[in-house]
């Protein structure tokens, strides 16, 4: 299968190409609430920071993506009724306070943000702990208001 990014002639990254899922529905993607100047910049701003990035510094740059979708998803009028469109699931967020629905509602566009940018979320401890910055994200992304010094 081919990578979702290439490189044109001019050495800048290719826009990533829209998925089809098995059941030839195109898989859902926060392009779809952002547009796709702003998706293309999360892209490269993950292919570049993750490698190196440390995860407590990643973690708030992708709940803060996840924070701009869902104003933008709040502007938005055509929310899908039934449910299943990215809007929706973002905007269904705001009554939730558990990180593990935030993922179960978000993480096939976060899956499919890294998947573009070309970079893993998945990663491991020196001590050989599994840990993910997507998890991380989500949790910085549902207490994003909490302010625990007042």
């Amino acid at each position: 299968m081919k990578k979702p990014t290439t490189r044109k002639s001019g050495g800048k990254p290719a826009a990533p190409q829209a998925e089809v899922s098995r059941r030839g529905r195109r898989a859902r993607s926060l392009e779809d609430v952002v547009g796709r100047e702003v998706y293309q910049t999360w892209v490269d701003m993950l292919r570049r920071l993750v490698p190196d990035g440390r995860t407590h510094r990643l973690a708030p740059i992708v709940a803060a993506m996840l924070q701009y979708a869902l104003a933008m998803a709040e502007d938005q009028d055509d929310a899908d009724e039934a449910g299943n469109s990215v809007a929706t699931s973002l905007l269904e967020t705001r009554e939730i306070a558990d990180s593990s629905e935030v993922k179960d509602l978000l993480h096939d566009v976060v899956t499919k943000l890294f998947k573009d940018a070309g970079v893993g979320f998945q990663r491991t401890s020196s001590r050989g702990i599994a840990y993910s910055i997507a998890d991380d994200a989500y949790e910085e992304y549902l207490h994003w208001y909490d302010m625990p010094w007042e």
